[in-house]
């Protein structure tokens, strides 16, 4: 979760910045926002990524559950 919010605050600021100094012929000036931009996506889809795998890691444990529970009251 804190991918998330960290990419989506990083891609926040990269806009901001490509926004307030358009047109810069600096070379590091111009390519920090492009790689908060670049940065804040990679950050947001390894957030999304985490955020899948624990619901799919809960599913799998419920899952487990129920079939163990069920399969021990027909041993019964």
């Amino acid at each position: 979760m804190g991918a998330l919010i960290g990419g989506i605050i990083a891609v926040a600021i990269g806009v901001w910045l490509w926004i307030i100094w358009p047109g810069q012929a600096i070379v590091l000036q111009g390519s920090i926002p492009i790689m908060l931009i670049a940065a804040g996506l990679l950050a947001i889809i390894a957030g999304i990524t985490s955020i899948k795998d624990t619901i799919e890691a809960k599913k799998l444990e419920k899952e487990a559950q129920q079939s163990s529970s069920s399969s021990n009251s027909s041993q019964q």
